[in-house]
């Protein structure tokens, strides 16, 4: 089992770190010589998606790179067509819904209490009863956010199946296909104090690696 971290590798130490803890076996690179000899694709967070790929003019996203942005949105295709398990982090949620037709709330109206300000802002979500991050998770848990931007219009086959109080979507799961989105960093909740409650992300780390 190998896993594509679809990402920069200087910006991927907490992906690598997270895997490794599981045991998996990666690589990091966004020029990938054969798709085929990966079974998992992950896309891990970075800066804003430019607003040309779903069709709005510039209102506040920042750091962008239509470059970074086509190369993940090919990969992205590529594990679908050969129906692999993908999972999107922070940005990579945004790449999933993007990538499949959704689009982006640029900068969102309550982005104060989701924001990187030095560290991961702490939130609760709820979770639906019928989805892989309840029966991880349960109903509710407490979970870090450093975003500014959010999902707009959801891409068909998706559901909706985390929320933040504010209303902010927080997962998406496809209905048919092993596809999961979260706008949170589980790849770094284990630098949280057991005793602050956050969810561990470990969970759903190891759960993408081992059984998606």
């Amino acid at each position: 089992m190998k896993i594509l971290i679809a990402g920069i590798p200087q910006y991927t130490a907490n992906y690598e770190h997270a895997l490794t803890l599981c045991g998996a076996d990666f690589d990091t690179t966004l020029y990938p010589a054969d798709l085929s000899s990966y079974d998992r694709l992950l896309l891990p967070g970075g800066g804003d998606i430019h607003p040309s790929w779903f069709g709005q003019e510039d209102q506040g996203s920042r750091s962008v790179d239509p470059e970074l942005d086509r190369l993940q949105f090919r990969l992205l295709l590529g594990f679908l067509q050969a129906k692999k398990p993908v999972l999107g982090i922070c940005r990579g949620l945004q790449i999933i819904n993007v990538g499949l037709g959704g689009s982006l709330i640029q900068d969102l109206p309550t982005a104060d209490g989701h924001r990187f300000d030095g560290r991961d802002q702490l939130h609760t979500v709820r979770c639906s009863g019928n989805s892989l991050l309840y029966r991880l998770y349960g109903g509710t848990c407490l979970v870090n956010s450093a975003h500014h931007q959010g999902l707009g219009r959801i891409a068909a086959g998706f559901d909706v199946t985390q929320t933040a109080p504010d209303g902010v979507v927080e997962a998406i799961e496809h209905r048919t296909e092993p596809v999961l989105g979260v706008q949170w960093h589980p790849e770094r909740t284990d630098r949280f104090p057991p005793h602050t409650g956050v969810a561990d992300g470990g969970k759903l780390i190891r759960y993408f690696a081992e059984r998606m």
